[in-house]
């Protein structure tokens, strides 16, 4: 195809490769491809206060129905279960739904399942909520990078993938002592239901907003659609960019596949410790007051988001000068880990509670920076079109970690001699697997040399 002059400053020439181009085509302006972005991170914002908010609400909770750590634990693992279950259906609901109805009825759900649990409060609501709110989450992170990389090319998805997984520190940072102080002064039936509110606004902001980028599959055969009518009026050859699908155990039983999939769902069994149990350690554990254990929820997300955007704007940068993908997607996240796991390490032998925060704080945000930047390299194994799927099913086994760490630490907390010693020692398990996990990826994942052997 021939390029286009471009008309003003903002519009981009069209891209005549592959859709691997860095280049952003002529109907899509970088402005508009930030938008759109904006309005998956603004989702992916109240995806995470719903999930966050179980940690917010988990001490008045257990007052109110009588629970044991045990039992918030078993609530928050059998939501990551469910998580988990769901996450295989990305790839059919972007399949047979577009992203803009996928995304939208999958909101809908989040808004009005936990409403239940606020007029009849009792265990087995609380599971059978939570149980639906992972379920519908399930899905949804697939889908959300598939629309927000659906703006970008490959080249440039570190900077939008760090912004996603950034909006989990935005979630804590910003409405995580709203919420905190919702729940402290009207009760934590309130925190929910201003969830359900904030669940409403966004559906109206997609509505009114969201269209799909260029770089999906729908894109490439729309463009494939072009180029054969133009073949057929000029009789002149022209080539579409399109690439076959390839079978799922090549992608799946990849090399650097299988090794992401253990180091993400660790970092992730971290992420939900901390979403679940955070404030209650603060709390319990560390003799904060409710109102400050809620507003220092915010710090450990407060550092992780500002080395996710710094990684994924300098990483992009990086890519751009040559680097290899392994080196800026995989060993700067594996360090990342491997400082994490030394300072987790410690962390029982740490009395002093304001020290505990800032270990746990440093710890977990250098972790952070794993989610963008493993999530760019494993979206370069398959072709456009199977981005959901291969994204469904690495989210769904990241959340694997999910499954075991809530409900695990909850246990270790009933039977330590106190709760801190409990927390700590769970913090500390964790930290010694992702060492392990960083070890075992920085040997054994290459995503330039399994994108080749998947791809062709």
């Amino acid at each position: 195809m021939t390029p286009i002059a471009p008309q003003r400053n903002d519009v981009q020439p069209e891209a005549t490769a592959t859709p691997d181009s860095s280049a952003v085509p002529v109907f899509g302006t970088r402005k508009r491809a930030w938008t759109m972005t904006g309005l998956v991170v603004f989702l992916y914002i109240v995806n995470y206060a719903d999930k966050a908010v179980l940690g917010i609400i988990a001490q008045p909770l257990a007052r109110e129905l009588g629970l044991k750590s045990s039992q918030i634990g078993m609530v928050g693992s059998l939501f990551f279960l469910m998580f988990c279950i769901g996450g295989f259906l990305a790839g059919p609901l972007n399949k047979y739904l577009t992203l803009r109805w996928a995304l939208l009825i999958l909101a809908a759900i989040w808004s009005v399942v936990m409403l239940p649990l606020v007029l009849g409060a009792s265990l087995a609501m609380l599971i059978v909520s939570r149980m639906l709110l992972g379920f519908a989450e399930g899905p949804s992170s697939a889908l959300m990078h598939t629309a927000a990389y659906s703006w970008h090319p490959p080249a440039k998805r570190g900077l939008p993938g760090a912004m996603l997984a950034g909006s989990a520190s935005v979630a804590k940072i910003a409405l995580a002592p709203v919420l905190t102080f919702i729940a402290v002064h009207y009760g934590w039936r309130a925190a929910v239901l201003s969830l359900s509110v904030l669940g409403l606004v966004w559906m109206g902001c997609w509505l009114a907003g969201w269209s799909e980028g260029p770089y999906t599959s729908k894109a490439v055969k729309a463009t494939k659609t072009a180029d054969t009518e133009a073949t057929e009026a000029t009789g002149t050859a022209t080539k579409a960019v399109t690439e076959p699908n390839v079978p799922w155990r090549k992608i799946l039983l990849s090399r650097t596949f299988v090794s992401c999939c253990f180091l993400i769902a660790t970092i992730y069994a971290l992420t939900t410790v901390v979403l679940t149990w955070l404030p209650s350690y603060f709390e319990v554990g560390l003799g904060y007051s409710a109102m400050q254990a809620g507003s220092m929820f915010a710090l450990p997300s407060i550092v992780g988001l500002v080395l996710m955007i710094t990684s994924g704007s300098v990483t992009d940068k990086l890519i751009g000068r040559g680097f290899t993908s392994r080196t800026v997607r995989v060993i700067v996240p594996c360090v990342g880990v491997l400082i994490c796991g030394s300072i987790l390490l410690f962390l029982p032998q740490i009395s002093t509670p304001i020290v505990a925060v800032a270990m746990v704080s440093i710890g977990y945000g250098f972790s952070a920076i794993t989610f963008p930047l493993i999530n760019a390299a494993i979206s370069e194994l398959c072709p456009p079109q199977q981005t959901a799927g291969t994204m469904g099913f690495f989210l769904a086994i990241m959340s694997i970690g999910g499954l075991i760490a809530p409900y695990a630490t909850g246990v270790i907390v009933d039977n330590a001699a106190t709760p801190a010693d409990g927390y700590a020692q769970s913090f500390q398990a964790i930290g010694i697997i992702g060492v392990v996990a960083a070890v075992l990826v920085l040997v054994f994942a290459n995503p330039e040399r399994d994108r080749k052997l998947i791809r062709g």
